[in-house]
């Protein structure tokens, strides 16, 4: 695949604006695996690809958080084992089945986080977190494992789940929003190894698409932590709509073409 200076001016302004709003609210994938499909690859070695790129901007953002102390680490550390077994047996499945199936459902998904989200006008607001125990508990971990087969199965939205799980489960946005990065940068690498063992994944659109997404996620988890719970919230519905409707129009396509 030749690369040219197109391919790589697209890469790496959308791996910066992927990286910046994947590092406050999740969605990045809505941006960075558009934008190696643009440059001509296969939808298989696109979401291959788009695991390198996306555990570098993971990783930055997750140590940016956790240097700051925002991420729960005593939480979250259980949960990492599921994550990863999860995330390995979705990127399995790629090869097997069309990743197009999920579409309908993660619209459905989203729907229901964005509406959720909107009208419960305390949902993440509380200034002294209060978090799930016991049934309510054990629902997280069961959502974060069907989360992390779906970030290695096919990606987009991924981090927009994992952060309305984690407000679910009593985090304030900001520290669900931090502390997401951990199991997204989980779940990632764990599909990322699966596929460099498959010999899916091109380095050479994939690093580049990673600096981008490293720059935009170390700039977007400082305006995160500046900015704090409301500015969160507000992206967090802003991106979770434009999920929403990205989405639907692929799965409109998806349709219109059969």
């Amino acid at each position: 695949m030749e690369l040219d200076v197109i391919a790589i001016v697209t890469l790496v302004l959308f791996g910066l604006l992927a990286g910046f709003l994947n590092a406050i609210v999740g969605g990045g994938g809505l941006i960075s695996l558009p934008a190696l499909l643009m440059v001509g690859m296969p939808p298989a070695a696109a979401i291959a690809t788009n695991k390198l790129a996306g555990s570098l901007g993971n990783f930055t953002s997750m140590m940016t958080f956790l240097r700051a102390g925002k991420i729960n680490t005593k939480m979250l550390l259980p949960i990492i084992p599921f994550v990863f077994i999860s995330s390995v047996c979705g990127a399995l499945t790629v090869s097997a089945i069309s990743p197009s199936i999920l579409r309908p459902l993660v619209i459905v998904m989203l729907t229901v986080v964005f509406l959720y989200t909107v009208f419960n006008k305390g949902f993440g607001q509380a200034k002294t977190a209060v978090y799930a125990t016991g049934k309510k508990k054990w629902l997280g971990l069961g959502l974060m494992v069907i989360i992390g087969f779906y970030d290695g199965f096919f990606g987009p939205g991924t981090g927009s789940f994992i952060i309305f799980v984690l407000l679910f489960m009593g985090f304030g946005f900001l520290e669900a929003s931090a502390s997401s990065k951990l199991l997204n940068f989980t779940s990632n690498i764990a599909a990322l190894l699966t596929y460099l063992l498959l010999g899916m994944v091109n380095f050479t659109y994939g690093l580049i698409l990673g600096v981008a997404m490293v720059i935009g996620a170390y700039t977007g988890s400082k305006v995160a932590m500046a900015k704090g719970l409301s500015f969160i919230r507000l992206l967090f519905i802003v991106m979770t709509f434009v999920l929403i409707i990205k989405n639907s129009y692929d799965y409109w396509l998806e349709i219109a073409k059969r």
